[in-house]
């Protein structure tokens, strides 16, 4: 595959991160997409094909929800986005996860979302 553009990076990035990294019942994937206006994330258990959990800056609930000056788009969005899908988690008896950065560099948004979900209490 021949790098042309930005997402064409990324893909063979995700695709090297992907063989390495795997869900499972006890240690469900837990990834990140960003656009540039919002985050999604969800926790998948690769064995099943299932997703656990997921949560996203769309969602009107979580909108809502949101902290002043807090969008999908900055850092403050990440955080409360890591922090609930935590919480999520935690419900579901999930405490260990593994970190599947989906091919984008771990800072900014990304790791914002990762240290949110550390401080609620998930392990990875």
């Amino acid at each position: 595959m021949k790098i042309k553009t930005r997402s064409d990076r990324r893909e063979r990035i995700k695709h090297r991160i992907r063989k390495r990294v795997s869900g499972t019942q006890e240690r469900p994937r837990l990834t990140v997409f960003r656009s540039v206006t919002h985050m999604y994330v969800q926790v998948v258990d690769d064995m099943a094909g299932t997703t656990i959990a997921a949560a996203s800056t769309v969602e009107p609930a979580l909108r809502g929800a949101l902290p002043e000056g807090a969008r999908g788009g900055n850092i403050a969005g990440a955080k409360a986005i890591g922090k609930t899908i935590a919480e999520r988690l935690l419900d579901k008896g999930v405490k260990r996860v593994v970190f599947d950065r989906n091919g984008f560099l771990y800072h900014g948004r990304v790791k914002a979302v990762a240290d949110a979900a550390r401080e609620a209490g998930l392990e990875f």
